[in-house]
């Protein structure tokens, strides 16, 4: 089992995402014995170990698998194309409402992963599988989704915005939608619109720095 600095580093000082890190009140201290014993788990199914994002990604041939995550009330292990499993115990979850691909298991006590060892492994492996077949998820088209009335009425009267946006890969430009939309009050739909001016005129993402 080759194990990566990268990844000792991240366990010993955190994602390195917040303010933090290299703090006891980092989230990533709060789970070690849990977070350690995915890592274990994990490489014992053979993927490489690496750091993406802040957090570490376990790989196939360059193609990230599964990754593990700290938040504040668990830890997670996260399966990239989890929606193509076929999570016959029931353990995997939706990340969010609008996740399309993403499946995770969420873990609160080490004992929660040792107790369901063999059946992490035979997940993990079964995304080895997915991975190795070339199996790709059906993402909805950008067509597809509502376009917030705010949003629309900037494309249709500032036309280097509408360019702007539309340079965008889907991927941002769902992002951008699916944050806008989530505000309830039309003025601060409109509020996040301008705030995210700057951003798309960019070409980043609403999460991108």
């Amino acid at each position: 089992m080759n194990t990566n600095p990268e990844v000792d580093e991240y366990l010993s000082e955190g994602c390195g995402r917040c303010s933090l890190v290299g703090t006891p009140e980092c989230k990533v201290h709060t789970w070690q014995e849990e977070l350690k014993a995915l890592r274990r788990l994990l490489l014992q199914c053979g993927l490489t170990e690496e750091r993406k994002w802040g957090s570490p990604c376990y790989t196939l041939n360059g193609k990230n698998v599964v990754m593990i995550a700290a938040f504040k009330d668990n830890c997670s292990l996260s399966f990239l194309k989890g929606v193509l499993l076929k999570d016959d115990h029931g353990i995997l979850e939706k990340p969010g409402e609008n996740s399309q691909s993403v499946r995770f298991a969420r873990f609160t006590d080490v004992k929660q992963i040792t107790n369901q060892w063999n059946i992490l492994k035979h997940y993990v492996f079964e995304a080895i599988e997915v991975e190795k077949a070339g199996l790709k998820v059906k993402k909805k088209d950008i067509s597809e989704y509502d376009v917030p009335e705010e949003l629309q009425a900037k494309l249709d009267n500032d036309p280097d915005f509408k360019e702007a946006f539309g340079a965008l890969t889907p991927g941002r430009q769902r992002g951008y939608m699916l944050y806008i939309s989530q505000a309830k009050q039309s003025k601060t739909r409109i509020s996040r619109i301008e705030k995210c001016i700057p951003k798309i005129r960019a070409g980043k993402g609403y999460n991108e720095r």
